[in-house]
């Protein structure tokens, strides 16, 4: 590991000027690349004290041996001179997008005597006009084969033209009128050339052009009566009408636009492109990258948009191109992006309207893209084998932990405070081993106090079950109470059974504890198990800030790699139990919303609260009726009204509705009731400001 000090350019070396700089390690490869506005004022950004650099950046200065910069003129030239260079050197820490896979692309050689149009993968050739990319090379063949009608470019490769052309005879789609065969002289060059034209020009997104001159031909066949050719043309009509079917209109003014979404966590991010050509979505890509330097969305688009762009020149480069935020500076990105094309290119944000909404499906496309990625990673057993290895190594665990329990706490401003427990075998996560809990030994918000009473539960019912004593039924669910995200009442509250019925308890103990949390929470995870004589279950936190590794009594973390994949193992069980915690505490806070004084009459069912409510019309009606008035409902006896009378006089009375907008008290009306039977009221408790932990 080097000193940055050892090879820190000296006071004055460095210009002030715009340029880029490379790191390079002590055998010579580069390993960053990056720009600068003013070199000294950037380059002196890495020469500050260790500990108050990014964990990521401190592990670039301290591989690097030596810094080396170039001056440039403009801002735009850093621009391309990095991304120059990125692609020359690969520098591993810099963000490297990957294809999630080799799009396939509609290719028209336009170099070629005679255009062939075909399907290509790969890099971009000179003389070749692309159209895509597409998610399935199936997609494409369907499209060229409805467009051959109407223009009918050769498809065939330069074996079969020759041999087409040796024997005199065309090929298949020569006969069948999917070819003009110009390898038999049917059409000339330069005929054969137009079409070529003209297909383009379809999927360029001027397809109105074409359909009119079609329809306005097979008027014109109809009127001389020539039914034949008017048929045939009227097929031409309805292949390109269903060609462009497949490509439904979302933008209504034929934009031109190329959309770009990026979902991201502290460690990876995947990007998604919609290209939209006349108004319709012509191609769609996307990437994922490891974030190996600490990075801003607005950077991440910017890399984005160098490695779209970068090879690309003319109408490659949409007018327009939409993005989730802007790099910064802006105005050098602009400037290059219009270099690139020849003309101005608009790079803003979407407001509202149509493009804001398009704009959203292709963030959900890059989210549901993210989440792949992490699945297919996760289900890999050499790739969970090596990351359970790497935790075993980092925490000095005498073996790989086989059993992983995360905890974590959450609530609503001191509200509702509850607390999850995850559960990874392998890992996977184990849903029939996962368990949620109220918070009982105290109230209000203090989640040190909150974590050693959860361990401390969890772990006494463990050595309770292992003397085959004691019953554990405070976590089961109460009534009414709704499993989330589709876990059963077995799978949150009691595990499976055994065989004779029984549920099973906390019987298994996990290797390691992980609780969500830095020092604090690790230190009263660690006492609570001290307090019950069990030393043999590892504990750590996972502090979200900075994703470091906090062990009990230690002072400083541990920092794994970023790419560690023990790290991203650990990352994905702690994401698992806030989830877990937060959707519990939802459920409370709803349930809680819900109540009604009703609710503790006992013995009153759902279907009598309703006939009650039915009756009266709201809750402050029934209040206000007598015992006699109470019995006039049917299924409702004198005891049971008796009942009903004394539970509602006890109750405090509701708060005032208020409309939160203009803060006008509401009176209560007949059928503004919830389910519980309270008036609905505007600004839902839901909408009371926090902070959900």
């Amino acid at each position: 590991m080097a000193d940055p000090s050892s090879y820190r350019p000296k006071p004055g070396e460095i210009p002030d000027s715009p340029g880029v700089y490379r790191f390079r390690d002590e055998h010579r490869r580069v390993i960053y690349v990056g720009k600068a506005k003013s070199l000294r004022q950037r380059l002196a950004n890495y020469f500050q004290d260790l500990a108050g650099l990014h964990p990521r950046t401190r592990s670039m200065v301290t591989t690097a041996a030596s810094v080396e910069w170039t001056v440039v003129s403009t801002e735009v030239e850093a621009l391309q001179l990095e991304y120059s260079w990125i692609k020359e050197y690969d520098p591993r820490f810099n963000v490297k997008y990957r294809d999630d896979k080799s799009y396939p692309y509609l290719a028209v050689t336009m170099s070629e005597e005679y255009p062939r149009v075909q399907v290509m993968r790969g890099h971009k050739k000179k003389g070749v006009r692309y159209f895509g990319p597409y998610a399935h090379a199936w997609a494409i063949r369907d499209t060229v084969d409805l467009l051959l009608r109407v223009f009918p470019v050769r498809t065939c490769s330069a074996g079969v033209f020759k041999n087409a052309a040796r024997t005199g005879r065309p090929c298949l789609l020569g006969y069948i009128g999917k070819c003009s065969a110009p390898c038999v002289d049917r059409v000339s060059a330069e005929e054969h050339r137009e079409l070529a034209d003209e297909f383009c020009d379809f999927m360029t997104g001027r397809t109105n052009t074409y359909i009119r001159r079609l329809e306005k031909q097979m008027g014109e066949a109809a009127e001389e009566m020539e039914y034949e050719r008017a048929a045939r043309l009227r097929d031409d009509i309805e292949a390109l009408k269903k060609a462009m079917e497949k490509n439904a209109v979302v933008l209504a003014d034929a934009t031109d636009a190329d959309l770009i979404a990026v979902a991201e966590d502290e460690l990876e991010a995947a990007v998604q492109i919609f290209h939209v050509r006349g108004g319709r979505v012509r191609g769609q890509r996307g990437w994922v990258t490891d974030k190996v330097e600490d990075i801003t969305t607005g950077a991440l688009v910017e890399h984005a948009l160098q490695q779209l762009y970068g090879e690309e020149t003319g109408d490659a480069v949409p007018k327009e191109v939409l993005v989730p935020a802007l790099p910064d500076p802006v105005e050098p990105v602009q400037e290059w992006l219009a270099g690139r094309r020849g003309s101005g290119v608009s790079l803003r944000v979407p407001q509202r309207g149509d493009k804001k909404a398009l704009m959203e499906t292709v963030q959900r496309n890059a989210q549901q893209a993210l989440v792949l990625h992490k699945t297919k990673r996760a289900s890999d057993l050499t790739t969970r084998s090596r990351a359970l290895e790497e935790i075993a190594d980092a925490l000095d665990l005498d073996s790989a932990p086989l059993r992983i329990e995360c905890y974590d706490i959450s609530h609503l401003q001191g509200d509702d405070v509850v607390a999850s427990m995850v559960v990874f075998e392998d890992g996977l996560a184990r849903k029939s081993e996962y368990r949620r809990f109220q918070i009982k030994g105290f109230a209000g918000q203090d989640d040190v106090r909150s974590m050693h009473e959860v361990i401390t539960r969890r772990f006494r019912r463990y050595l309770a079950e292992k003397e085959r004593t004691g019953e554990w039924a405070d976590e089961i669910p109460q009534d009414g109470e709704t499993p989330q995200d589709g876990e059963t009442a077995e799978t949150i509250g009691t595990s499976l059974t055994e065989d004779d019925g029984r549920p099973k308890k906390f019987a298994y103990p996990p290797q390691l504890v992980v609780v969500d949390g830095g020092a604090p929470q690790v230190a009263a995870a660690r006492r609570a198990l001290d307090e019950l004589g069990i030393d043999d279950i590892a504990v750590c936190g996972l502090a979200k800030r900075l994703e470091e590794v906090w062990l009990p009594g230690d002072d400083d973390p541990v920092v794994l790699p970023r790419t560690s994949e023990g790290l991203y193992l650990l990352q994905r069980v702690r994401d698992e139990a806030h989830r877990f915690a937060i959707s519990y505490q939802r459920t409370k806070r709803s349930k809680r919303f819900r109540s009604s004084p009703l609710d503790d009459v006992p013995g009153l069912g759902d279907t009598r609260k309703q006939a009650l409510l039915k009756h009266f019309g709201s809750l402050k009606k029934l209040r206000s009726a007598t015992i006699d008035q109470i019995c006039e409902v049917p299924g409702i006896g004198r005891k049971t009204a008796e009942t009903i009378a004394a539970a509602l006089a006890q109750a405090a009375p509701a708060a005032p509705a208020v409309n939160t907008a203009t803060g006008e008290i509401m009176e209560e009306e007949p059928g503004t009731m919830g389910s519980s039977g309270e008036p609905v009221r505007t600004g839902a408790p839901d909408e009371r400001r926090g902070q959900e932990t």
